[in-house]
Parts: C-alpha cells; sequence; structure tokens
C-alpha cells in the first residue's frame, strides 16, 4: 500500500485498531558502487488516539504473538518519554556540551544532571499533585525551564533549612576553589593582560 493511499484510508476507518502485515520496499546503501532494493514483511499497527483524535501509526518488526497492538502503542509511547527526557537533560541540564574530557568528571557532571532531573520531577509530581484540575498543563520541559531558573533560590532555601547560611566568606570560597580553570596547561587568550 502506498502512503498516500494510506494516508487516505487511515482517516476512514471505524475501528480503534489496524494492525496489518505490509511489504515495504526500499534502497540498500551503495556496495561496491551497486544499489540494491530489499523488500521485507512488517507489521503495520495503527491506534487510534482518543486525547489528539487521531491514529499512531508504528512500523514493526514485533510480531502480534509477542505484543498486541496496544502494548506496541504504549511501548513507543514510552520510547517518546525517553527521548524527551533525553531532549530536557540536553536542554536545560546542559548535557549536550561537557567541557572536560576528564571520565570522572564527566561522571560526576551526568549524575549531578540526573539528579537534578528527579529532585525537579519530584516537585513537578507535588505541584500536579496540588492541583489535579490542571495538572496536564505542567509538562516536563516548561517545569524544566522554570526549575533550573530558580535552582539557586531553591538551594538557598534548603541550606538555611538545615542551619546553613551562604554567608559572604562562603560564598568567596566557593569563587575561589570552583572558579579557577582547573586546566593548567590551557594558553589563555587574554593571559598577558590580565595580571
Amino acid at each position: 500500500m502506498h502512503c498516500a493511499l494510506f494516508a487516505l484510508i487511515l482517516p476512514l476507518l471505524k475501528r480503534e485498531i489496524l494492525d496489518v502485515e505490509v511489504e515495504v520496499e526500499f534502497k540498500r546503501r551503495k556496495y561496491r558502487g551497486k544499489q540494491s532494493k530489499v523488500k521485507r514483511r512488517f507489521r503495520l499497527v495503527c491506534v487510534f488516539n482518543s486525547e489528539s483524535g487521531e491514529y499512531h501509526s508504528y512500523l514493526t518488526n514485533i510480531f502480534v504473538e509477542i505484543l498486541s497492538a496496544d502494548d506496541i502503542a504504549l511501548l513507543y509511547g514510552a520510547r517518546w518519554e525517553i527521548e524527551l527526557v533525553f531532549k530536557e537533560l540536553k536542554s536545560y541540564y546542559r548535557m549536550d556540551k561537557i567541557p572536560s574530557e576528564n571520565p570522572n568528571f564527566v561522571k560526576c557532571l551526568i549524575w549531578i544532571a540526573i539528579l537534578t532531573l528527579l529532585c525537579s520531577r519530584r516537585i513537578l509530581r507535588l505541584i500536579r499533585n496540588a492541583n489535579p484540575g490542571n495538572a496536564y498543563r505542567y509538562t516536563h520541559l516548561r517545569r524544566a525551564k522554570v526549575f533550573t531558573g530558580q535552582a539557586d533560590r531553591l538551594l538557598t532555601e534548603v541550606l538555611e533549612c538545615m542551619g546553613l547560611k551562604l554567608d559572604m566568606l562562603t560564598l568567596y570560597n566557593i569563587y575561589q576553589g570552583q572558579g579557577c580553570d582547573p586546566n593548567v596547561k590551557r594558553e589563555r587568550l587574554m593571559a598577558r593582560w590580565v595580571t
């Protein structure tokens, strides 16, 4: 079935699930200057999503004896949630650019991002539980943006609840200890002008 024909037929369906076997033809990558066509059989699963009012379509090689059509939709939906977690880690917790090649430092940054993500998800759950009527409006990415923008205030509150106050001397020591670049051999562009 051609994609254009499929797109016309799908809206006319009167069922919640379409689960059929299809044959797909595609071109392989060139090998030794030749490119061949291959035909493969896949399972096409279309499940009506009542929230969006549309069919969600999945092309899979998972047999019907292994997973039902509803399970396929749940499985692929979970994969989308995983993609959103990675997007959140990269967009708001700066996991797209790690400023070091030191494996221990990289591990620390990854764990910090994961712990921050877990804390922000816990706060999200508390807010959703406090406001169940609008819980769906508190999305992960929006919450991540607000959380990272207010993280310093939250940390200050947590420290003060524990009886720790960041006075000027403590802040100075933090800036002095953590503000120093550990890459001592790196050539600095402005080094000759800064004394």
